[in-house]
């Protein structure tokens, strides 16, 4: 079996445009990882087929959403001579991979599976019933991870059971065919607020479709706009109430993105966060202060994210350059491992 130390796996459902829910959940912790290099190779993933598990009359949008994702990936930090970027649908290996490994689980398995039960009990997504893609979705991502020997897989917390699915998958097939697969090991978010950003609407999730986003592609007046409108407390009606910080959209976002250059820039009456959430926890400090104070950071925040994709996007033929060539070396790692996959299961007839 290959060396693996630290090949690093990250995954993005091409869903939409990304927002800053996505970019302090995955996006700047896989930079992060990228610009550390402490790893063999890196895979950024767009995982288009499986994006078709729950839009399958529409591939369209799936096809349209792969450039959206691909331009935010790029803008965020994202870089091809570090991170092998790639389309999922490209990599026809990993489709004979999953074929293999439905041998190994059982449909009894796949219905405890929280992920899969969570997005099963939106009966309005599926009212026509639940596609078998859809169903096998945490074989598919098994697949993903085990082509490229990946042993880190940076995750959100709602995706663990399926990367705990995955490590099942391994440990089975190589108890049966012999030491040929690499376990992988999750990565999470270090901090609970970036773990899960909550809508601007005070939704617990940040979604396209209940428009409460704020998205990296996002104009300066866009941004503007969903500041100036977010949820905040709704028991803080005059200036001189104790405010709540906790379940508040506007502190929640200060407490991820406010730094202390932005205090010292924005309001330097506050030394930081903690200072500025106490002041509004006591009484004594209006929303519309703070809400323009955090429209101020993310203006910062997103402006040069928002220059480089408008960049990338004057150059498409450049992003699908970068797509093509980062999806051939995929291609070839993950003919790779079916090779010595198959060469497990003794289906390596002309060898």
């Amino acid at each position: 079996m290959t060396d693996t130390k630290n090949i690093v796996l990250t995954g993005i459902r091409p869903t939409g445009a990304l927002h800053i829910g996505h970019l302090v959940g995955s996006l700047q912790a896989n930079v992060d990882i990228q610009n550390q290099g402490d790893y063999v190779r890196m895979y950024g993933m767009i995982a288009d087929a499986q994006g078709l598990t729950d839009n399958f009359d529409n591939p369209d949008k799936v096809r349209q959403n792969v450039m959206e994702v691909a331009l935010d990936m790029l803008a965020v930090g994202y870089d091809p001579d570090k991170t092998t970027m790639f389309i999922q649908s490209e990599v026809s290996e990993l489709t004979e991979l999953t074929f293999y490994y439905m041998n190994l689980v059982t449909v009894a398995r796949l219905q405890r599976n929280p992920t899969v039960k969570t997005e099963i009990s939106q009966k309005e997504k599926f009212n026509g019933g639940v596609p078998v893609g859809f169903f096998t979705y945490p074989i598919s991502q098994a697949a993903d991870i085990t082509a490229f020997d990946a042993n880190i897989v940076p995750v959100g917390e709602d995706q663990l059971p399926m990367l705990e699915q995955a490590s099942e998958i391994v440990h089975k097939f190589n108890s049966i065919y012999g030491e040929t697969l690499v376990m992988p090991h999750a990565v999470v978010p270090q901090s609970k607020a970036a773990a899960r950003l909550p809508g601007t609407d005070g939704n617990a999730k940040m979604s396209k479709s209940l428009n409460n986003c704020i998205y990296l592609k996002d104009s300066a007046d866009e941004i503007a706009a969903k500041v100036k409108t977010m949820f905040t407390d709704p028991n803080h009606l005059r200036i001189e109430d104790p405010g709540n910080t906790t379940e508040n959209p506007v502190f929640i976002y200060l407490s991820v993105f406010a730094k202390p250059e932005h205090f010292a820039a924005f309001l330097p009456e506050y030394a930081g966060y903690e200072e500025l959430a106490a002041h509004y926890e006591r009484g004594g400090l209006g929303d519309v202060k703070v809400k323009k104070f955090l429209n101020s950071v993310l203006q910062e925040t997103l402006r040069p994210i928002r220059e480089r994709r408008e960049e990338f996007a004057r150059n498409p033929d450049k992003v699908m350059d970068i797509l093509r060539e980062g999806t051939k070396t995929a291609r070839s790692a993950a003919a790779e491992t079916v090779m010595r996959v198959k060469r497990a299961m003794k289906l390596n007839y002309f060898d």
